[in-house]
């Protein structure tokens, strides 16, 4: 072998060996990150758990639901739905599901969120008073007949309670959508037709049922009036 080829040689494995990428050892996770994934699992699992005993304890009491804001809807009824902060968001998301489309098209729904007229709700908490934001507009916009959907995750916004027995002086049916443990003051108030109450203690958990219970609603609605099926 000539020297010219064995320098060529050497030149190649050197290029090899440079190319050859070393295996890296894998540092043990730190504690941060071992917190971080029990939380994540911890998330799932109480989410779970909770889709079970809501599976086992809410049918009767959503199909009654349901039954009320079809019977209102077939009626030439609407509803109205209130909350405040994710609450808020919950009922313009069921208003939207049920005004535009669940999961097939058919006819337009009458649903109307009270949480959305920055106009109007600024007035009323400026002339008035926060907690009458919602009750005002029932007042103005509910007919007899009509249903409001009450959601609150604590059961205890003054706002919603208030909407609730405004809801009843206008001959209005309320179905109230709580959480915690008995739904806390709009629960058990006397001015609930319905009551869907998700028994946890998390927020978060209480808001992912709420959800949930909504779109089941929503099916039951579109499957009774219009034949639809998920």
């Amino acid at each position: 072998m000539s020297a010219k080829q064995s320098d060529s040689q050497a030149a190649d494995s050197q290029a090899a060996d440079s190319q050859t990428v070393a295996p890296q050892s894998v540092e043990p996770q730190s504690a941060g990150s071992l917190i971080q994934q029990a939380m994540i699992q911890q998330a799932f699992s109480d989410g779970i758990a909770l889709r079970q005993q809501c599976m086992a304890d809410l049918p009767e009491v959503l199909l009654n639901a349901a039954a009320v804001m079809i019977e209102c809807l077939e009626q030439g009824g609407k509803i109205l739905a209130c909350g405040n902060g994710g609450s808020a968001a919950d009922a313009q998301h069921f208003a939207a599901e049920l005004v535009n489309r669940f999961e097939i098209n058919r006819p337009g729904l009458a649903a109307v969120a009270l949480t959305h007229d920055a106009s109007v709700i600024t007035s009323i908490a400026n002339d008035f008073s926060f907690a009458q934001v919602f009750s005002r507009q029932v007042e103005a916009l509910g007919r007899r007949g009509d249903v409001l959907l009450a959601i609150s995750t604590s059961g205890n916004s003054e706002n919603v309670v208030a909407a609730a027995t405004a809801a009843r002086a206008t001959g209005m049916k309320t179905i109230a959508l709580t959480g915690g443990e008995g739904g806390g003051a709009l629960g058990q108030s006397e001015d609930i037709h319905q009551h869907v109450n998700i028994a946890h203690h998390s927020t978060a958990r209480i808001q992912e049922m709420h959800i949930t219970c909504l779109h089941i609603l929503c099916s039951l609605i579109d499957k009774k009036l219009f034949g639809g099926t998920s």
